[in-house]
């Protein structure tokens, strides 16, 4: 296989936080025959949505608000099964941050990084949890959206690098506070600019293009929720006591729902995509949800947007309905559907069935495919 650069996604990386002479670069894979390799999401989620556009005149676009937590200490994470704890930075919530304060100092940081990298920063705070924090940015179109997502997390880990700290992104590493979500807010605009997500007189001032796009979602739940929720740790995240959604169900208000509806006008109208775990793959989770939004089928119960649906709440149930789907298998092909299950099942048999009601060191350690193929060896 051959990797040919994105020239349209080269990034030049600020020295006093990189180190000097680095450049940021995303790439195709292409295999041996020439073509784009099946398995490369990034690839799949750029196909589908130049065709989109050359078909059906539709620009996808997306925004995600992704949350995560400072820790005391370089690599806490990898120390964990050592340790058995992660050390909060700070034990405030949301804007009880002075100036000087570390999670301040890291959040301020990483803005400032992202706004040398071209990132049009919208907010930034501490969120509810203890050492948690949310950095939000302007939408993009799907492709860039999601590198996007790619850099925001090495940012925040390199900044945390440098100030003695561990940035994570595992969707729940301490139990009895609010986890971190992916929140993703997606619209299309269609020729013309005009975005189909709004109408001024629909139900939540949304389109009835908008509604049908949340439908085939919803439709198909318990069936994305593998690609949503792509780690054992993501199911402990699921819990509606902690603003979290577990409910296949949409809603303008209800933060326990699967897809909310924003307050929007005509430019700013969306769906929400709350499920969405922070290390999910950023292709796979955006060409999902466009993919089933755009192409899914309804079914036919009319109270699917309220209806009483909940997610799996652990990674085998998860893979149990991934696996017997028929939308994931159009979706994706049975190839690259059966890698991902088998990389799923993998990283579910390294770790106790049961998630109980204290996070695991194997949870951790064995979380990421790429990052833990030294340990899974030793494993």
């Amino acid at each position: 296989m051959r990797l040919f650069v994105d020239w349209s996604a080269f990034y030049w990386a600020p020295a006093d936080i990189f180190g000097s002479g680095k450049v940021l670069v995303f790439g195709e894979v292409i295999d041996k025959d020439g073509t784009p390799f099946s398995a490369d999401m990034r690839g799949i989620l750029k196909k589908f949505s130049n065709d989109k556009f050359d078909k059906d005149g539709y620009t996808l676009n997306a925004a995600n608000e992704i949350e995560g937590f400072v820790f005391e200490g370089l690599d806490a994470e990898r120390k964990y099964h050592e340790t058995h704890e992660f050390k909060y930075v700070n034990t405030g919530g949301y804007y009880h941050s002075l100036p000087g304060d570390p999670l301040r100092k890291f959040i301020d940081t990483v803005a400032e990084v992202q706004r040398a990298m071209g990132f049009e920063n919208e907010k930034d705070h501490p969120e509810v949890a203890p050492s948690q924090f949310e950095i939000n940015y302007s939408y993009g179109e799907v492709t860039a959206a999601a590198d996007t997502i790619q850099l925001y997390k090495l940012i925040c880990r390199q900044v945390a690098t440098n100030l003695g700290l561990t940035a994570s992104f595992l969707p729940k590493p301490v139990v009895g506070v609010n986890g971190s979500g992916m929140h993703t807010n997606v619209s299309v605009n269609g020729k013309g600019g005009k975005n189909l997500m709004w109408d001024a007189k629909g139900n939540e001032k949304l389109s009835d293009f908008g509604w049908k796009f949340i439908d085939r979602i919803l439709t198909v739940g318990r069936d994305t929720c593998l690609i949503y929720n792509a780690s054992v740790n993501a199911y402990r995240r699921l819990d509606p006591h902690f603003e979290a959604p577990n409910q296949i169900k949409a809603s303008a208000v209800d933060r326990g729902s699967m897809v909310r509806v924003p307050i929007g006008n005509e430019r700013s109208a969306r769906v929400e995509v709350r499920s969405v775990g922070p290390d999910a793959n950023p292709y796979a989770v955006l060409y999902s949800v466009f993919k089933t939004g755009l192409d899914g089928s309804i079914a036919s119960d009319p109270n699917l947007r309220t209806a009483d649906r909940y997610l799996p709440d652990n990674i085998y149930d998860a893979l149990a309905d991934f696996k017997q789907s028929p939308w994931i298998t159009t979706m994706f092909g049975e190839d690259v559907k059966g890698r991902y299950a088998e990389l799923k099942q993998a990283s579910a048999d390294r770790c106790p069935r049961l998630l109980g009601t204290f996070v695991k060191p194997e949870e951790v350690q064995y979380h990421h495919e790429i990052y833990n193929q030294y340990l899974w060896n030793l494993f």
